[in-house]
């Protein structure tokens, strides 16, 4: 066994997930605030601009988490859990499948997105200017999705190997060099054309392209876990149902925040482009928990789908109740603070009264309620590891029906604004119960048997051991795992 995959299943277990972890929300974070400066600089054009971006971001933040925690999460799954079993053959056969799906789903992408962005950004309240600027950022940005999916595809099949590192590492360096390139498009600084919001969508599509191309030379070129062939191999219905059996499902689960906000930016709509983009931007600071979360629960899913590949299921359940109290506690610091000082956030973007109105609003009422989500998306992580994503998407969905649901009846009813991010806070309470209820009843990770050592599970290599991790394999390759 490679004695990267070793330390996942027997290292302590604090020190392995720190040491994995830190790297992967520093550049979670580093990548979140790519999106935030871009959206500094375009505040630069006017609050038509800064409310065209924020009718495209739920859009693409759909299509970001779609590819890397949802499709991402399924193929960290199938690697990690086929290293974990030591077959080392079909794992570098993953990274083929994973490329042949992004390159297909990529392409769905643009056709959905340059067709009917246009069209849904004037059902969320663009109108106008905008519209216009909506529509051209959109434009540049969805042209480009293949090189998105690609970039989280291959990023997911680096992670399933237990290294951080690699990923952390190219999306740092492209943010020192993304962050001059954006406003130099922008607003025309040096030899670069002045191309207005346009700029920033380029300065983004130029990023995929590169940290896609550095990801496959690692990949293929044989200093790392996987040995993927060099040649394209023939691709059959077995890898890629074993990574669409957790993705799709995933994908839905990552799809239902976005759906949300996109639904709630279409309420939210009519008081105006200034409500608009006060609650967008103040939305974008739920959208900066998820690459937090999503930095620790990346490490989470490797160490719970490798453990669990082994028979380790003590060791399994112990990283992902680690992972979610630290999630839990790092979310709910930041939303109370966002909750007590809300222009310490907002006045980054704009000074339009309506626009710090309504964000101080949303932040004041949701704020509080921020540490709830982050419990239950680090559970959500820690079932993809598992194979088993059922529960975390019936807390996903019902969120979504909490807060739409109780979103029209504030409207039915009168209530405003107010009565809208209330019921989205009571969306944020209910997904974060279940996924709890569903990790403590064994739903999203078996309970260990009562012969296993608290935390560790079986010993590697042992009769105990080696007979669960074939049980759950085999569960896993039939589908019987939810």
């Amino acid at each position: 066994m490679d004695i990267r995959t070793r330390r996942l299943l027997e290292a302590p277990l604090m020190p392995t997930l720190a040491r994995l972890a830190l790297p992967n929300v520093l550049v979670m974070l580093v990548q979140s605030s790519i999106g935030l400066i871009e959206t500094y600089f375009v505040a630069g054009l006017g609050t038509d601009a800064l409310a065209g971006m924020a009718l495209v971001f739920p859009l693409l933040m759909l299509v970001q988490m779609v590819s890397a925690g949802g499709m991402g999460g399924g193929i960290l799954s199938a690697v990690s859990r086929s290293l974990g079993a030591g077959r080392q053959a079909e794992a570098g056969l993953l990274a083929w499948h994973a490329v042949a799906l992004a390159v297909g789903l990529g392409l769905a992408t643009s056709v959905l997105a340059l067709g009917l962005g246009p069209f849904l950004y004037g059902l969320m309240g663009g109108t106008g200017a905008s519209l216009a600027a909506a529509s051209a950022y959109s434009g540049v940005v969805f042209s480009g999705a293949v090189l998105l999916w690609l970039f989280n595809a291959l990023s997911a099949v680096i992670r399933g190997t237990g290294n951080m590192v690699l990923p952390a590492l190219v999306m740092c360096v492209g943010a020192v060099v993304l962050i001059p390139l954006s406003p130099a498009l922008i607003f025309g600084w040096g030899p670069f054309p002045r191309l207005g919001i346009a700029g920033g969508g380029y300065a983004v599509v130029a990023y995929y392209a590169a940290g896609s191309a550095v990801f496959a030379a690692y990949l293929w070129s044989g200093r790392g876990v996987l040995r993927p062939q060099p040649s394209i191999p023939r691709l059959t219905w077995a890898p890629s149902r074993e990574i669409l059996r957790i993705g799709a499902l995933s994908a839905l689960s990552a799809a239902t925040t976005n759906v949300t906000i996109i639904a709630v930016t279409g309420f939210v709509g009519a008081a105006g482009p200034g409500a608009v983009a006060g609650y967008g931007t103040g939305a974008r600071l739920e959208y900066l928990l998820v690459p937090l979360v999503f930095g620790l629960g990346s490490p989470v899913a490797a160490i719970v789908g490798t453990a669990l590949g082994a028979g380790a299921v003590g060791r399994a359940r112990q990283a992902a109740w680690t992972g979610a109290l630290v999630a839990g506690l790092l979310t709910e610091v930041i939303g109370l603070a966002a909750a007590w000082h809300p222009t310490a956030w907002l006045g980054l973007f704009g000074q339009d009264p309506q626009f710090l109105t309504t964000g101080s609003l949303y932040l004041r009422i949701v704020g509080p309620f921020y540490g709830l989500f982050g419990f239950g998306l680090a559970l959500y992580f820690a079932g993809q590891g598992a194979g088993r994503v059922g529960w975390p998407l019936v807390a996903s969905i019902l969120r979504m029906a909490v807060s739409l649901g109780g979103a029209w009846l504030a409207l039915a009813f009168g209530f405003g604004l107010p009565g809208i991010f209330a019921a989205l806070a009571s969306g944020l309470v209910a997904m974060g119960v279940v996924n709890a209820a569903a990790y403590a009843r064994g739903s999203t990770i078996p309970l260990p048997s009562p012969t296993e050592q608290p935390g560790l599970g079986a010993p590697i290599g042992s009769g105990s051991g080696e007979a669960p991790g074939r049980d759950h394999l085999h569960s896993v390759q039939t589908g019987t795992v939810r």
